[in-house]
Order: structure tokens, then sequence, then C-alpha cells
């Protein structure tokens, strides 16, 4: 068996979800498997490094992965890990604002890039990122997980059959009530809710609308959008109160190249009555669905109730009891390690990859035009970004 070592430079791993979801659920899982399977004579083995300005936390984050002593290596200290030859690919998760120096660093050192989204808080970072890499001429890719959720995978299936013939539109519901920190501690970070560190719910989440609409449903070709800061005061870490300078609540609404309509809901401030902390309603002449992190339901034109308008009795209808569930006909994988496996096939087997730092780019070029939109009060046009 032969076996391709890949050496990992993992930068910002600290975080939650750099700690769960692409440490401990991703590349510590694959390297408990025994290395990802590439053929019945190959397989591919992480080895991380993982980086951070604090050794206390470094370590803490390796000693809670499961391995054993000595798998994962730390150090604080990103120019060292960058100039081993060992090590060809650098992987980024820190807070938004300080990727971009970061990776930029990384690329000149030769390394493979992939990275967390946002890319950077403005679009001409961004695409500074995807320029640099394809001169340097590395290996790169952006994380768009979202695209491997089990409730995602089973929509696609659905579109794939036919199922909803003419998609009309797309209702997304995002977010859930996150506490002020006054009286219940809050569970996300308060740069999250600071401009000037990277936050703001438009930049985090049309990130994520954008790969989703454009690879499910069809290119983005227009934007409106509302942004606001509902909460103007939070609790920070240390207890104190700080303003707020991001929004944390984003309203847009977007018209595909093929006609559909989809409007996204985004919120940190809203309480939660429907399925999922994200939902997706797709509405079709012949059916539709809603989807969720995991599950989706369906509803045929045979099986649409007759509604009729009349507020003055109970509603006789049961609008839930006539959807169906959609069974899963796989067994689904964490969607971000379906994601590291494909970038480490791509660095290793030179497989496809098309999720790149240019697809990136355009998440955060909705975002600006998102934020662009609001200030001005007006549906813009998306340019195509090449």
């Amino acid at each position: 068996m032969q076996t391709h070592k890949v050496g990992i430079i993992m930068n910002g791993v600290t975080g939650r979800m750099g700690t769960n979801q692409h440490l401990y659920r991703s590349i510590a899982a694959i390297i408990k498997s025994g290395g990802l399977k590439v053929s019945d004579d190959e397989v591919i083995l992480p080895d991380p490094i993982l980086v951070g300005r604090n050794a206390a936390k470094l370590q803490k984050v390796a000693d809670g992965a499961g391995l054993p002593a000595g798998t994962l290596k730390i150090t604080t200290s990103l120019d060292t890990a960058l100039a081993d030859k060992n090590y060809s690919v650098y992987f980024d998760a820190q807070t938004t604002d300080r990727r971009v120096a970061s990776t930029k660093i990384a690329i000149a050192a030769g390394k493979h890039i992939y990275v967390e989204k946002p890319t950077a808080t403005n679009t001409a970072d961004a695409l500074s990122l995807w320029r640099a890499a394809k001169k340097a001429g590395v290996k790169n890719g952006v994380v768009q997980d979202k695209l491997w959720l089990p409730g995602i995978m089973k929509l696609k299936q659905l579109i794939a059959s036919g199922f909803f013939g003419q998609i009309l539109s797309v209702r997304g519901e995002f977010g859930y009530w996150v506490f002020e920190g006054d009286t219940v501690t809050p569970q996300r970070p308060s740069w999250n809710y600071r401009k000037e560190e990277g936050g703001g719910m438009a930049v985090d989440m049309l990130c994520h609308w954008r790969y989703l609409v454009d690879n499910v449903f069809g290119n983005i070709q227009a934007i409106s959008c509302l942004t606001s800061t509902h909460i103007k005061t939070r609790w920070d870490e240390s207890n104190k109160p700080y303003p707020c300078t991001a929004d944390d609540s984003a309203y847009a609404t977007f018209e595909l190249d093929n006609g559909i309509i989809c409007h996204f809901n985004s919120s940190w401030c809203v309480r939660v009555r429907r399925d999922d902390l994200l939902t997706l309603q797709v509405d079709g002449t012949k059916g539709s669905a809603v989807a969720g992190l995991r599950d989706c339901v369906s509803q045929q034109y045979n099986n649409t109730p007759r509604a009729i308008w009349n507020p003055d009795i109970d509603n006789p209808l049961d609008f839930y009891g006539t959807w169906s569930k959609v069974p899963s006909q796989t067994t689904y994988d964490n969607a971000f390690k379906i994601q590291w496996e494909l970038f480490l096939k791509h660095v290793v087997k030179d497989t496809p990859f098309r999720w790149s730092l240019l697809e990136a780019a355009k998440g955060v070029q909705l975002a600006d035009l998102g934020l662009e939109s609001s200030a001005k009060r007006a549906w813009l046009k998306v340019p195509q970004l090449d």
C-alpha cells in the first residue's frame, strides 16, 4: 500500500468551527480511519500541524482529538511552519480580518491553499487571493460545506429527477436568537458583531447563499438587500458591553438568470419556529419541498390541499400532514469531511475541484453588493467575475 502523506498547516483551529468540524470531524477522523483510500493500493494520510497564538489552547485542542500522542504537532510560529517543506497545504480558519495577509504569505511560500469563507471582507482582496494563487501555480479551494448537507443533497436529488417541474421560487430562512451576553452567555463570539473585525451577517451568510444558489438553482444576476443592526449593544467575552458596529440581520432577494426568484432571511435576532435552523422551501409547478440541514420533505401536485381563505372559522386543513419525508438513499458523511477529502484528492491525484478561490470571491462580491444595495435601497446587477 502506497501512502501519500500530506502535511497540512492548520491555522486558527482553536475556534469552534475549526476545532470541531475541520480538525476533529474531518482531519482527525480521516487519520483514525487509516487514511483516505484513493485506490486499491493507495491511501492519503493527513499530517497536520496546528498553528495559533496561544500554545496552551493549541495543546488542549490537540489533546481532545483522540489521536495517539505526537500525532498532532503544534506551533505558535506560522513562519516556521511555512518554511517546513514537509507541509504542502495551508488551511486558514482564523477570523476573516486575518485571512488575507496570512494566506498571501502561504501562497508566497508555495503552499496549496484551502481556506474558510469568507476569504476576505471585500471583493478586491478576495480576487487578489485568487490571482496570487493562480500566478503561483498552487492548488486552491474554499470551504463550501452546505453543498454536502444531507438535506441539501436530498433536495438536489429531487431537482435531478424532475420532481418540481419548473422551479418558480426559493425561500430560505436562516438564523436563531443569539443571546446578548448580559444575562445569558452568547453562542457566538463578539467579533461577529464588530465590522472592524470582519463581522456582519451579510459578509458571513451571503457568501454561503451565493455558492448554494449558484450550485443548486442557477446563477444570481441581480440582488436587492436590506441589512440591519437590530441589537445595538452586546456583551463580550469579558462580560463588558460594546457597541455593535456590524449588521446582525440581512434580508435579501436574488433574481437568477433562469427566472427563479430566491429570497433569504438571515438573522441572529429571530426565534426559531420552523423545522431547522436553516430551511429552504422550493416551489415548482409540479411539487414543492422543504429542506433542512439533514431532512427534506416534499409535497406533490396531486397531494396539494385545496386551500380556501376563510378567516371566520378554524382552518380545517392539516398543512403539515400532506408532506412526505424524502428517504435517505445513502449514508451521509460529515459535510466538511466530504469536501476535505475532495481537496486532498485534488492535491495528490489532481482530480477536479471546482470550489476555488474564484468561487470564494463570488461570495464576497455578493456580500459587497448586498451591503451596497442596502445603503442605496436599490436593485443591483451582479457582474461576472473573471
